[in-house]
């Protein structure tokens, strides 16, 4: 067979496979083998028709060129070298191995025994795994080429969403779209998002992922989709013909009807899992070059991801390929940002996390990455893993206090006033140190990690048992309560209770300062049954329902009507704190009697009613917002409008609230909710 074939040295540039004069380039990575084979598979992905040896080059690069060849080759290495646990070294020649560069994968991959190194434990594996691996695919990507929405930050709104939960239900998307990437963008679920103002999309992991292990021995899948098998490939799941191009699709279209791609990526560990994990890709290359090994232990990983191995972010040859796949997912798959999970873990070296850490600082000067969007979970379980605040400007980071003190605030908690006032203000107490802005905060109640927001306010205790792990899993401490009753009722007063809240807990985040991020669903009051750790369940648990009662559901209503109040007012989207001195705006805050707040008054613990105005001086545009999470009546004196305009109520959480306009008015504010009174809201839009 190998007389087919015009076998010459090849380049070593660029890594993986590229097609290039009637043939294939193929280099890779893996300085301590002794030895690199490409092989070549048929078109089924069964048959290995072709073994050659690479050849060596400077630097550990191994390459090759195969003519003639085309787009669309199936083809894995092999590669022999050290085979010595103890001392980190994996190298086992029967294991096909996953190029890391791929941009295309072909076949499914099946768990088994011949992933293992060591079968037994302790004796080398001679058995091979290319039966159960999905093979690389040689591809020719073309860059994106369509305009992009390019939205300021002070215009952004997330869609937390799953690709596939989003819209496998959805009874006006085609059966053959629904859960796909192209079913993200037909034209239903694009009209669905625009109609409640979200200007961007962020996907849970799109990367090529599988289901781990101890998962699939028990029924259950791995759904999010944070354990990733290759960090270039579109999972295949969500492709309706096995093309990646469909992934493009999905982001041209979103960007046609203005709305941006956002992708939670996972380059802090890999589905090679821990020591006792399967070879599978980057372990078989150079397990020490990329994974981070205790300092004299290197057959023990260093795991401060929780998941069995942590990405060795401090390697150049990591680095590059961390690098080299978000260029990708942007110049050539078009997307405009990226939500970095566990992002501690790429700032870390062994010294600990560094705002100047090579990744951030590579990041920053990249003229192709520091013009996105980029996000970080700024948290992980590694020492000092908690670094909310400490990433370098342009980071955005989700904002886990703001998520919690909002939350303990409308479940009615006593001492925390002044904390929810700085959250509700951008939390100036964790950004302003790094010379950054509110806009540098991504504020949030509920995420994919969690209850939803429905289940936030009707459980008080997580319901995870389908889990699998006797409802060990998951988060305890979910500040979430039931308005009485756990789980799912008819009582009229609980459930109209219930939908109060979720409004009160909406209408304080889109009318906080920072970006505002939503969690699919919260628009249609999904449940997942209580279950907060809904990671595998691949079922209705987690797919968005869709009834006809959902469609067009009184909390979208109420988000687009949130999200105008947002739009209008200026302050939303000013870049940095309001202080005493603004030439521009000016924040007041109030006491019920409609008297200014004083000290005494911020440190009474029983407090548990916000009231205060937003002045948008250049444009004689304000606001009034009220929040009162005491489970009782307040009669409350509005202030004096600091224009000549009277206040009118433009929004409340309570259904059909309305009150009078005069500006001496007492107003009664029910318990548990949440109120916005404008002047001169008409005059609004020059700024």
């Amino acid at each position: 067979m190998s007389n087919q074939f015009e076998v010459t040295h090849g380049q070593v540039e660029p890594l993986g496979s590229s097609v290039t004069d009637g043939g294939v380039n193929f280099a890779l990575y893996a300085p301590k083998a002794t030895q690199a084979y490409l092989c070549l598979f048929d078109k089924s992905g069964h048959s290995e028709i072709l073994k050659v040896a690479m050849s060596i080059n400077e630097g550990g690069i191994w390459s090759i060129h195969i003519f003639p060849l085309n787009a669309g080759a199936l083809y894995g290495f092999r590669v022999e070298g050290e085979y010595n646990p103890k001392h980190g070294q994996l190298f086992n020649e029967n294991k096909l191995l996953i190029d890391p560069y791929a941009k295309d994968l072909f076949g499914e991959f099946t768990w088994s025994e011949r992933h293992y190194g060591q079968m037994p434990i302790g004796t080398k594996s001679t058995v091979n795994n290319a039966i159960d691996i999905p093979k690389s695919k040689v591809a020719a990507p073309v860059l994106y080429a369509h305009k992009k929405p390019n939205h300021r930050w002070s215009n952004t709104v997330i869609y937390e969403c799953h690709v596939k939960g989003a819209t496998c239900r959805h009874p006006e998307i085609p059966k053959y779209l629904q859960g796909k990437f192209l079913g993200l963008s037909h034209p239903s679920f694009i009209e669905h998002l625009q109609s409640f103002g979200i200007t961007a999309v962020e996907l849970l992991p799109v990367h090529s992922f599988i289901s781990e292990q101890f998962l699939t021995g028990k029924g259950l899948q791995n759904y999010w989709g944070y354990n990733t098998l290759n960090f270039f490939t579109p999972h295949k799941d969500y492709l309706v013909k096995d093309d990646i191009n469909e992934f493009k699709q999905m982001v041209r279209e979103l960007h046609a009807a203005d709305i941006e791609v956002i992708i939670d990526v996972v380059y802090n560990h890999t589905a090679e899992a821990g020591n006792d994990g399967p070879i599978l890709s980057l372990r078989g290359f150079d397990n020490l070059a990329y994974y981070r090994t205790v300092s004299d232990r290197p057959d023990l990983y260093i795991n401060d991801t929780g998941c069995g191995n942590t990405i060795n972010i401090d390697h150049p040859r990591v680095l590059q390929l961390v690098l080299d796949s978000l260029r990708y997912w942007v110049e050539v798959m078009g997307v405009d940002g990226f939500r970095f999970d566990l992002a501690t873990i790429l700032g870390r070296s062994q010294s600990g996390f560094s705002a100047s850490h090579t990744f951030l600082q590579a990041v920053a000067q990249d003229p192709i990455l520091n013009k996105v969007k980029l996000i970080s979970e700024p948290w992980d379980i590694g020492p000092g893993g908690y670094q909310l605040g400490a990433f370098p400007a342009p980071w955005r980071e989700w904002n886990d206090q703001y998520r919690d003190v909002i939350k303990r605030f409308w479940k009615s908690e006593e001492g925390i006033i002044a904390t929810v006032a700085k959250r509700l203000h951008g939390s100036f107490d964790i950004f302003e140190h790094s010379e950054r802005g509110p806009l540098n905060s991504i504020n949030f109640i509920t995420s994919h990690d969690g209850f939803t927001l429905a289940d936030l306010v009707s459980y008080e205790e997580k319901h995870n048992e389908a889990n699998g792990e006797q409802n060990r899993d998951g988060h305890s401490a979910n500040h979430s309560f039931n308005c009485g009753v756990e789980g799912f009722t008819n009582d009229p007063k609980i459930t109209a209770l219930r939908l109060q809240q979720q409004k009160n807990f909406l209408l304080t985040l889109i009318l906080s300062k920072g970006v505002p991020m939503l969690s699919s669903g919260s628009e249609i009051a999904h449940s997942q049954g209580g279950n907060n750790n809904a990671y595998c369940q691949n079922n209705r648990t987690s797919w968005l329902a869709w009834k006809d009662s959902q469609l067009n559901h009184t909390l979208t209503r109420f988000i687009d009507d949130a999200l105008k109040i947002r739009r209008a007012h200026s302050a939303f989207k000013h870049s940095v704190f309001l202080d005493d001195i603004d030439e521009r705006f000016t924040v007041r805050w109030f006491t019920e009697e409609g008297v200014t707040m004083t000290d005494a008054h911020w440190h009474e613990n029983t407090r548990q009613f916000l009231m205060y105005s937003l002045l948008d001086k250049q444009n004689k545009h304000a606001l009034l917002i009220i929040f009162n999470a005491s489970k009782k009546v307040i009669s409350c004196q509005l202030p004096q409008s600091p224009i000549s305009a009277p206040w009118q109520m433009v929004l409340s959480s309570v259904n059909n609230a309305s009150v009078s306009s005069n500006n001496d008015a007492m107003v009664e504010i029910s318990a548990q909710s949440s109120w916005v009174f404008s002047s001169n809201l008409e005059e609004v839009g020059h700024g």
